[in-house]
């Protein structure tokens, strides 16, 4: 009987974690390199799995794609890594006409910043898939999918290659009934099912209690196959390796509970052993599978009004202007920040914006420097937030805390990489990239949290992009500003520009972006300070004429800071008469320069000048 036709009429166990085993056992490195290293291993635990009632078994083929084996080097044994997969799990299957193996293909994307794209992930699938099916498996088993993009994407490869391999398509939560993003679990299943999915459900990420909350959110057309394989428990930390609680009784104890919520094809995910599969096995083994029953509810947001910050005005007709005070490194100098901040708002500004820590240089924390000006010299802040020092975990419960204290403006930057900072030995996280992070932020403004929990609230947030036009192709440069207003973008800061013609190049190049963008202008204090930032700074070019009128202000430091202030106030005459929107960058906490340019476009006594 095949193995869809089986499901009609009966509740099939599935195996469980394969890993768990092979690492107890003494084995080490790729999991699914144990295919070739190490095969009477990898048969001896499927065999355990069938011993202890397991109707299907997983061949050994998880993380067994071109992407995620090149971390070993063994992207070229891919093919034959999966082969030997399905060939190993049919050995021990041993024609047994009760068990059925699945060719097991996972998740490549797990929510973190990665440099595989589409098309990398598409090729990577497809190429896996190929493999397996041409070993005959009874079924494709699609599992810990936290895309559900990426999942969609496999069960249409499977289809296309075979419209008549069954396919299992489980995907893996974020938080209790949504998946990343704040896609509500039913509505995940439903599209799969669209899609041409024979089964569908949850695998990994949560133990049973978890697993059992999610598929009551779930009301699926009745003759719906579901699946459900669940992590032993939470893990937990020894030895430097994850470890979960053994709890077979427990497991025994759910198994009913499984079966009320639909459930069809049951097994393990990370942490269990043959004997919780058994324990599922006796619980279930002579009862009939039950349809299931209509949903108790869905995940909701609360659409409750939350207070709104004073954000910047994107859609403001006068010169709008926004202007950089870093916090201080040093904590003697957090009296004249505040004083900065508070004479750059009288001077007219309208945000003041803190880098985080700019250069990979440990400053005093841009949130609490932040909240500080806002209650001592009445600013409004605007947060660049840098994706280099914090883990999504982190990154999120900062933007709840910047929520929760009022502030709503936000930079999202990548962030520059330690090693260029006083702390070159530090770690650079980088779980997002500035893509990552403005979606998170927009996912938030939603509702939810980047695993797809509800907030409760939605956040307000106004994100901004960072842009640098000082490269050698505008129109690349523009193609990635394109990518960040479609993840979300509401406005964008660029670097600073020391020169018109770039001006007018890049106001030529994003004449079709409907978007505010504020240019970027740092003056310069002195000849050092010039050649410093043109050649040694990232991301910042200075012409030659502006070099040369700073070098010639060489060791008369009054008349370098007023050279660099004119060179300022031509640029941002050409800037507003362009954009409308200044960035002024306070070069050294010297904020009596920057204080004065505003001040300037207050008054309106900066004058146009012709070029």
């Amino acid at each position: 009987m095949k193995f869809l036709e089986k499901l009609k009429d009966e509740i099939l166990i599935g195996d469980g974690a394969i890993g768990t085993l092979l690492y107890n056992r003494g084995y080490s490195g790729s999991i699914e390199d144990a295919n070739r290293r190490a095969e009477d291993m990898v048969v001896s635990a499927h065999q355990e799995y069938i011993e202890a009632g397991a109707n299907v078994i997983q061949s050994n083929t998880y993380a067994a794609n071109q992407l995620k084996l090149d971390n070993y080097g063994l992207g070229q044994e891919a093919a034959r890594i999966n082969t030997l997969g399905v060939r190993l799990a049919k050995e021990a299957a041993n024609g047994k006409k009760e068990v059925y193996v699945a060719g097991t293909i996972g998740g490549i994307r797990d929510g973190r910043a990665s440099s595989f794209t589409n098309q990398d992930i598409k090729k990577a699938t497809q190429s896996q898939a190929e493999a397996l099916m041409a070993e005959d498996p009874d079924v494709i088993l699609l599992e810990t999918y936290y895309d559900l993009h990426e999942l969609i994407q496999a069960v249409r490869i499977i289809k296309r290659l075979s419209p008549d391999m069954p396919v299992i398509g489980n995907v893996s939560l974020g938080d209790v009934g949504v998946l990343h993003g704040g896609i509500p679990i039913n509505d995940a299943l439903l599209r799969l099912l669209n899609e041409g999915a024979d089964v569908v459900g949850i695998n990994c990420r949560m133990g049973p209690a978890q697993t059992i909350a999610s598929l009551e959110e779930v009301s699926v057309p009745e003759g719906t196959y579901l699946s459900a394989y669940p992590n032993a428990s939470l893990p937990g930390i020894q030895d430097g390796r994850l470890v979960y609680q053994s709890n077979p009784d427990y497991f025994k104890n759910q198994a009913e509970e499984f079966r009320n919520q639909g459930v069809r094809l049951l097994g393990g995910c990370c942490g269990t052993t043959p004997e919780h599969i058994r324990s599922f096995k006796d619980k279930l083994q002579h009862q009939a599978p039950i349809v299931k029953a209509r949903a108790k509810g869905s995940t909701v947001r609360e659409q409750a009004s939350a207070e709104v910050g004073n954000t910047i005005q994107l859609d403001k007709e006068d010169p709008s202007i926004i202007v950089e005070l870093d916090p201080p490194k040093s904590l003697t100098k957090i009296d004249t920040f505040i004083q900065g901040a508070k004479a750059l708002h009288e001077a007219g500004a309208d945000a003041v914006t803190l880098a985080d820590n700019s250069l990979a240089t440990s400053r005093i924390d841009n949130l609490a420097a932040s909240t500080l000006i806002k209650q001592q010299a009445g600013a409004h802040p605007l947060l660049h937030i840098a994706c280099r020092d914090r883990n999504l975990i982190g990154m999120q419960s900062h933007l709840l805390g910047l929520h929760a204290l009022g502030i709503r403006d936000v930079l999202a930057v990548t962030g520059d990489p330690t090693k260029v900072g006083d702390f070159p030995g530090a770690t650079s996280v980088y779980d997002l990239t500035s893509f990552d992070l403005i979606r998170l932020i927009k996912s938030m403004n939603e509702g939810f949290s980047q695993s797809g929990r509800p907030l409760g609230l939605q956040t307000q947030f106004t994100v901004g992009a960072a842009f640098n036009p000082n490269v050698s192709s505008m129109e690349k440069a523009v193609k990635r500003l394109e990518k960040k207003i479609v993840a979300g973008a509401d406005f964008v800061m660029t670097q600073p520009i020391y020169d018109v013609e770039t001006l007018q190049r890049l106001k030529e190049a994003t004449a079709h972006l409907d978007i505010p963008i504020y240019i970027g202008i740092m003056p310069l204090i002195n000849e050092r300070n010039a050649e410093f930032l043109h050649n040694e700074v990232p991301g910042i070019q200075l012409t030659e004429q502006v070099r040369e009128r700073m070098a010639a202000c060489r060791g008369d430091v009054q008349r370098g800071e007023e050279e660099g202030l004119a060179i300022a106030k031509e640029l941002q005459v050409a800037s507003l008469d362009l954009f409308g929107r200044l960035y002024l960058i306070t070069p050294f906490l010297r904020y009596h320069i920057t204080a004065r340019l505003t001040s300037d476009v207050r008054s309106g006594s900066a004058q146009k000048i012709r070029f």
